[in-house]
């Protein structure tokens, strides 16, 4: 089915009934796509059921808990956007101070510059008690989590696959560890046991861009994820900001920001003084919200 369909129609208990009852309440092509698919599996159920007890032990073996939409306890910034994930399986804390938080996200490439910026941004935003989102990749989030914790704030990475897979990449093993040690914490999506893959990571943006208030795009070339996550971002209707040396750069950044769908910024102060005032809103002449594929890779 798909995902972000689930999603919708599982946010409160009478739309779990419902779909376990082979019915899908939602009136769209997207639905009446999946409502075939839904009623084909739900004979299956049982061995479905199978599958999620192996899942929940793995979780529970690692130390992992659960949150569903349907808590109080469910990151509330992530459940207000349209294709919130049903549930998110985590390690360490859910804390209320993710209501004022920021995404900092990059290139995997990052240059010296690059790093030094999303350094410097990350120990300004923890000074201003703003928490710190990031994608636990190499380059610019690797150095938005290290600054957050060497500032002494709190940083939360987003996986691109299962909370109890291996760590991806393998060299950032370490910093996981210590994000949840340190008052920080893992969010993952997908079932526990789930390997990264292609079309993991895009699903994994949009529960960055989600859980935060805006984004910051330090460094991203036309074919970087942190550039998807920008676009996640203003439809997601969050704060979309772009450094001045990456507009000046990329004419993707420039383009986004000529046309009113992300703001360009220089210094800390630039994204504070926004922060907290609501974004513009998506016009009716911008291209409507569409699922992500991996064709947007």
């Amino acid at each position: 089915m798909d995902w972000s369909l689930l999603a919708r129609t599982c946010d409160s208990p009478a739309g779990i009934a419902a779909t376990i009852e082979g019915n899908i309440r939602e009136q769209s092509e997207t639905a009446r796509e999946s409502l075939p698919i839904l009623r084909t599996a739900l004979p299956h159920l049982a061995e479905a059921r199978d599958r999620v007890a192996v899942e929940l032990e793995a979780a529970e073996l690692v130390g992992a808990r659960i949150v569903s939409v349907l808590d109080d306890a469910y990151p509330a910034n992530l459940r207000l956007v349209p294709d919130r994930p049903p549930f998110l399986f985590y390690l360490g804390d859910l804390s209320d101070a993710d209501r004022r938080s920021v995404a900092v996200v990059g290139t995997r490439g990052a240059s010296e510059d690059g790093i030094s910026r999303a350094t410097r941004m990350s120990k300004g935003l923890v000074a201003a008690d703003v928490a710190v989102y990031s994608g636990l990749a190499l380059g610019i989030d690797s150095a938005a989590h290290v600054a957050a914790l060497n500032a002494g704030g709190r940083t939360v990475a987003v996986l691109g696959h299962g909370i109890a897979s291996k760590v991806y990449p393998a060299a950032n093993e370490v910093l996981a560890r210590r994000i949840v040690r340190e008052g920080g914490a893992l969010f993952s999506q997908f079932w526990p046991l789930s390997n990264p893959a292609r079309w993991t990571f895009p699903r994994r943006n949009v529960v960055t861009s989600g859980s935060a208030l805006g984004s910051i795009v330090i460094e991203a070339s036309r074919t970087s994820g942190a550039k998807m996550q920008a676009r996640i971002a203003y439809e997601h209707g969050k704060r979309v900001f772009l450094l001045r040396s990456l507009v000046a750069q990329e004419p993707w950044a420039a383009k986004m920001v000529s046309a009113g769908r992300a703001v360009m910024v220089a210094t800390l102060d630039d994204v504070l003084g926004q922060l907290d005032s609501p974004p513009a809103a998506p016009t009716q002449a911008d291209e409507p919200y569409h699922q992500l594929s991996i064709a947007d890779l």
